[in-house]
């Protein structure tokens, strides 16, 4: 019945899934251009307020939001229909947003490969606990994983460390074309990075770009998050997961303001996206609105989607997201109790 629902609902979202080239570059010239305008003002307004220079420092990062969705769409190979072009469009946008490319679109064809899958998780996505692992997990691996979720970390120490330090780093398995890549993104961002200081002083270039890259960080990871934890998300063990069910009830769609839809290029519709990574993101809605089972994934709002900060472990039995407090009473029980029954649960479901 899935394969069948699969075959249906991509047959009906197949005249979406083509690149429009006129849209594409339209989209690149309503997006980088007034980006680097926005950072010229930001610092041209030094002059006048360094509160100003934040305000215009906010806007810009919600256009490096935009050009980072232009980059994830080039890792999916539906901004172009040309795959070269994709590929040096990919570079680029990957180093104004401080992405190697080759790098990440690895990473995350893996998470779209195992979006929701108990059994493969690690890859690309977020860090996830179910109930029983966190119970029988050590202490330093449960303080590990509470430090891990907690907002402060997550959203703000979290765009640091994505692009200070993984982002900069090749996998041990990469392969060639992907550890040059990596290393062609760094060399150019130190490369525009000195030379700009040397132009206007290292203060000012902080003063800059450093608020830009917090905030399109931060709210990256959010978008990010937000979008596949919900309250009734779908999780399921290898065995028993679903790729259409994966896509459509393991992301949500996220009901953003037109403006805020607009700076993050439609990346609320996430259901259709993971259904089918092929359409380009100002195709999104369009497959959303003219496909009436889409319309059943969960749909969550700026207000609702902030519930999702006390969502922390997933419980398997419920088939939900439960927080730390609701867990607290069971790690007073004996630990080799608790490993037994996560056993027996297994065995269950295997029989």
């Amino acid at each position: 019945m899935a394969q069948q629902n699969l075959s249906t609902l991509k047959k009906s979202i197949a005249p979406f899934e083509k690149s429009d080239t006129k849209s594409s570059v339209r989209q690149l010239l309503n997006t980088v251009p007034p980006f680097f305008l926005l950072w010229f003002l930001a610092y041209q307004s030094l002059s006048v307020s360094v509160w100003l220079t934040f305000a215009f420092a906010v806007v810009a990062a919600g256009f490096v939001v935009r050009i980072f969705i232009i980059f994830h769409d080039c890792c999916h190979g539906s901004f172009f229909k040309n795959k070269k072009l994709n590929n040096i469009v990919g570079t680029i946008t990957g180093i104004i947003t401080m992405f190697p490319y080759e790098k990440w679109k690895r990473e995350h064809s893996i998470h779209h490969a195992t979006s929701s899958n108990l059994d493969k998780r690690g890859t690309g996505d977020v860090w996830i606990m179910t109930v029983d692992e966190y119970v029988s997990a050590s202490f330093r691996e449960r303080l590990q994983y509470r430090l891990y979720r907690n907002p402060l970390v997550m959203f703000g120490l979290g765009p640091l460390y994505l692009f200070l330090i993984t982002n900069r780093m090749n996998r041990k398995d990469a392969r060639k074309k992907e550890r040059i890549n990596t290393h062609v993104t760094n060399i150019s961002v130190v490369a525009i990075y000195s030379l700009i200081i040397w132009l206007i002083g290292w203060q000012a270039f902080l003063l800059v770009q450093a608020p830009i890259l917090f905030v399109s960080g931060s709210l990256g990871i959010w978008l990010f998050y937000v979008q596949h934890q919900f309250e009734d998300s779908y999780f399921e063990d290898e065995g028993d997961w679903d790729y259409v069910k994966a896509a459509i009830d393991g992301s949500s769609y996220y009901k953003l303001p037109r403006v805020l839809q607009w700076v993050t290029g439609n990346i609320g519709y996430h259901h259709v996206h993971h259904l089918s990574p092929r359409v380009p993101n100002y195709n999104l809605e369009k497959v959303h609105e003219s496909t009436p089972p889409l319309q059943q994934a969960t749909t969550i709002t700026v207000g609702s989607s902030l519930q999702s900060i006390r969502f922390r472990l997933y419980d398997q039995q419920r088939k939900t997201f439960v927080s730390f407090k609701e867990v607290a009473h069971l790690l007073s029980k004996p630990r080799g109790n608790v490993e037994l029954k996560k056993d027996s649960t297994k065995l269950s479901r295997a029989k």
